[in-house]
């Protein structure tokens, strides 16, 4: 084969191959999901399977949208920008069905929320109960309304002695008699690191604060239309959490640290160990029907603790805000190492 004709091949092939691959990447379906906060351990699976390939194996082109102080992925699901949306918890979904908004909880990738509280150890705080005794306790607006209101209804905590907790540790750092609210995959090293202590670590979940967290939600009109894109989405992040937490994360981690710098392998690390030392992923009906499991009896219970509290009325219909066709399949559950 002379010069001239090698060129005409390859030239020829280079056009094939670069055909195939155009035709592949129009074949993917684009979605864009947004989280609620910057990159973190916290989010790894969906990083995970973006990383490595997971989505793009089952025909998704994903691109996760970073939250944070200034961005609102919520409302840009709501305008139609983004297709899906990490929910903090059933309170935003519950809350936007008595609204009228069409958002939709497809699946639960925590079993647990992972609020905690904090305390400094050997000064008598040490149980749960004794955290009513704390002359301060740093909680965020947020969380004051839910999952405070609802340990005053359940355990007698007052609103006297709360002082706003603004993602700073220094002040609890400072005041050994005080609480402070957290993550359990973030606050604590946070404390041990600018405090030189390991805080007492309370999961506010295992008290009976059952809220599932980190929920993938969409909208009403999605289901409707591309049943199979959120089957698929849903699917491919259940692989990817089982692979995040048991499997080898390295390519997960670098596309967090891409988006996040701050999130030092020291972090990451430490989130991982967390989520899986307190069951946050994989716990209750996970263990049972896989990762991002839901449950019909689990939301009623969740509900009628914020009917006690007062955030809905006993008729409201909160099933509106979630669907269980996606879930409880077992996805990814062959990858989980016990």
């Amino acid at each position: 084969m002379n010069s001239m004709l090698k060129t005409a091949v390859l030239a020829a092939t280079a056009v094939v191959f670069a055909g195939l691959n155009g035709a592949y990447a129009e074949d993917l379906v684009k979605v864009r999901f947004g989280t609620n906060w910057l990159a973190q351990g916290e989010h790894g699976g969906y990083y995970q399977a973006v990383a490595d390939g997971t989505y793009k194996k089952f025909g998704l082109d994903v691109e996760i949208v970073q939250g944070g102080p200034t961005a609102n992925n919520a409302t840009a699901l709501v305008a139609g920008k983004n297709d899906f949306y990490m929910g903090g918890n059933l309170v935003e979904v519950f809350s936007a069905a008595k609204e009228g908004i069409p958002l939709v909880a497809v699946a639960a990738t925590f079993q647990k929320d992972p609020q905690i509280l904090m305390t400094h150890p050997g000064v008598g705080l040490d149980s749960w109960e004794d955290l009513k005794k704390a002359k301060t306790i740093f909680i965020g607006p947020d969380f004051q309304a839910t999952g405070y209101a609802w340990m005053k209804a359940a355990f007698g905590f007052t609103d006297e002695v709360v002082k706003p907790y603004d993602f700073n540790p220094g002040p609890f750092i400072a005041d050994k008699g005080s609480v402070q609210q957290g993550y359990v995959a973030s606050e604590p090293l946070q404390v041990e690191k600018g405090g030189g202590f390991k805080p007492n670590v309370f999961l506010i979940a295992d008290q009976g604060w059952n809220t599932y967290s980190t929920l993938i939600v969409t909208r009403q009109d999605i289901i409707d239309s591309k049943p199979d894109v959120v089957q698929k989405f849903v699917d491919a992040s259940a692989i990817g959490w089982a692979t995040y937490l048991y499997g080898d994360n390295k390519l997960g981690n670098a596309a967090i640290q891409k988006d996040n710098p701050d999130m030092t392998d020291e972090n990451l690390a430490f989130a991982v160990k967390q989520m899986k030392a307190y069951g946050i992923v994989m716990s209750g009906d996970a263990e049972k029907s896989g990762i991002g499991a839901m449950t019909d009896e689990h939301m009623k219970s969740f509900f009628d603790k914020m009917v006690a509290v007062g955030l809905y009325k006993p008729d409201f219909d909160f099933k509106k805000a979630y669907t269980l066709k996606f879930v409880n399949k077992n996805v990814g559950s062959d990858l989980i190492k016990k």
